[in-house]
């Protein structure tokens, strides 16, 4: 069992990516909104864009643990997505930044320095 989580696969390796779009009209929306943007950087996750949340994840099992997690801090209004990429699926995106040439994604996350 240990021999399974001990080779680092990029198919295994999963990206959990949190899209939202919450109303902020109100300042108890606004509020509401500001704590799940820090409920998300507690859980671990990184900022991409405002609305948009990325964090890494050994495996789909511990992906979808974040994703519950994530579920928990929604609040009563809103919509929230959240996305899975395999590593290999990430690798392949591009970045494009104005009319600039398409660029591979920026460097991974702190979370992978380790290795």
């Amino acid at each position: 069992m240990a021999e399974r989580y001990t080779q680092l696969s990029g198919y295994r390796i999963m990206w959990v990516w949190v899209l939202f779009d919450l109303p902020v009209g109100t300042k108890a929306e606004r509020k509401r909104a500001t704590r799940f943007r820090n409920d998300l950087l507690d859980l671990g996750f990184e900022m991409v864009q405002f609305s948009v949340y990325l964090r890494h994840a050994w495996s789909r099992e511990k992906a979808e643990s974040y994703a519950r997690k994530v579920g928990e801090c929604v609040p009563p209004s809103g919509h929230v997505q959240v996305l899975f990429f395999t590593d290999k699926q990430y690798a392949q995106s591009k970045v494009y930044r104005g009319r600039a040439k398409p660029q591979s994604p920026d460097e991974k996350p702190r979370q992978l320095a380790l290795f």
